[in-house]
């Protein structure tokens, strides 16, 4: 596994893109979207992501005990979906909250929305 860090990903900058389906991406745009996508690309965190996303908040506390890793672990993988700006986390005492930042998937959506129309020259 890669010990690269992922950048902090501004939403603003992901909401400047059209769908996919509709136009290219320039390579910045591409630098910006890449770390969300990147983040998501790992089956844990995919868990983890559609765990915190099911629910209005989960604890941290909740979200161990469904994996057989560490702890640890489980909080790295949170921070990487934290920095890549899918959820948001709060300290209530010992135990961190995480809830999921809606306008990351609105963002995401829109990206990868395509059209039921075929495009042109396409087959359908």
């Amino acid at each position: 596994m890669s010990k690269q860090a992922l950048p902090v990903v501004d939403l603003n900058a992901v909401a400047c893109c059209s769908p996919i389906a509709a136009s290219p991406m320039d390579a910045d745009q591409a630098t910006m979207v890449a770390p969300m996508f990147k983040a998501l690309g790992d089956p844990v965190r995919l868990r983890l992501m559609s765990m915190i996303a099911s629910v209005p908040e989960i604890c941290v506390c909740d979200l161990t005990p469904a994996f057989d890793l560490s702890g640890p672990t489980i909080s790295h993988h949170l921070k990487l979906l934290r920095e890549a700006g899918l959820v948001d986390s709060e300290r209530r005492g010992t135990w961190v909250w995480y809830r999921v930042r809606p306008e990351a998937f609105r963002q995401l959506g829109a990206l990868l929305e395509v059209s039921s129309a075929p495009a042109a020259g396409g087959t359908a």
